[in-house]
């Protein structure tokens, strides 16, 4: 944060949920507020990760898979800079290959020395939508930052 409670950078995730989509909005005007940098942020799950063979099995190519998960990650990381600039905020953005949501954006917003992370309450992910706030929840308690979670 600036000296005067201002922000210079802010994080914002985005996984193309509803929830989602206000947080970049409310970022974008908090970013246009302070003349803050914004970057949306958008993990992604390997699949190879999740469908690695067992012990003395061969590893198999999964190249196509990956491509596909890139490109869908690629995809959606696109739409949530273009609801900031259709807030009026040019927005970076950021695609994260990661096994854990709340590990990968605590890392990265720590990296970047972002002044505040914002998050959707509810992701895309089934358990999830019931569990409200797994990821927000685990931002609010890792983040070297304060985190804005948005319904």
């Amino acid at each position: 944060m600036t000296s005067d409670g201002g922000f210079r950078l802010i994080v914002v995730a985005f996984d193309g949920s509803t929830d989602s989509a206000t947080a970049v909005q409310l970022a974008a005007s908090v970013a246009a507020k302070y003349g803050a940098r914004l970057i949306v942020a958008h993990v992604y799950n390997s699949p190879a990760m999740a469908l690695a063979g067992g012990p003395g099995m061969p590893m198999p190519d999964y190249s196509e898979l990956e491509a596909a998960a890139k490109d869908t990650g690629r995809s959606v990381l696109s739409r949530g800079v273009q609801l900031a600039a259709q807030a009026g905020v040019k927005a970076g953005g950021e695609l994260i290959q990661a096994s854990s949501v709340v590990e990968a954006l605590v890392g990265f917003a720590s990296d970047q020395d972002a002044d505040l992370l914002v998050v959707g309450t509810r992701g895309m992910t089934g358990f999830k939508k019931l569990v409200v706030g797994s990821v927000s929840s685990g931002l609010v308690s890792h983040a070297h930052c304060p985190v804005l979670v948005v319904r």
